[in-house]
């Protein structure tokens, strides 16, 4: 597999969506760009992942001192 990067496979994938949602592709080719498309879908998921768990937010205690926090969505960031 090319190595590929999180915004390539982004502009990648909305060109998929657009062709689908055209309607002009045969089905044969519409199955084949679904597949490439979903695996796109699995590489960005990868990727914001990996990104999340890179993230750490700089914390003031009370202190005064700053640490770093690993980044956490709290529950209703998550479902929305």
């Amino acid at each position: 597999m090319v190595k590929k990067n999180f915004e390539d496979a982004m502009k990648r994938l909305e060109e998929i969506v657009k062709d689908l949602e055209s309607g002009d592709l045969s089905l044969e080719a519409s199955l084949k760009s679904f597949e490439e498309g979903m695996n796109l879908v699995t590489f960005c998921s990868e990727k914001l992942e990996e990104a999340q768990r890179k993230v750490t937010l700089l914390v003031k205690e009370s202190d005064g001192k700053y640490v770093h926090q690993p980044f956490e969505l709290k529950e209703e960031e998550e479902t929305s």
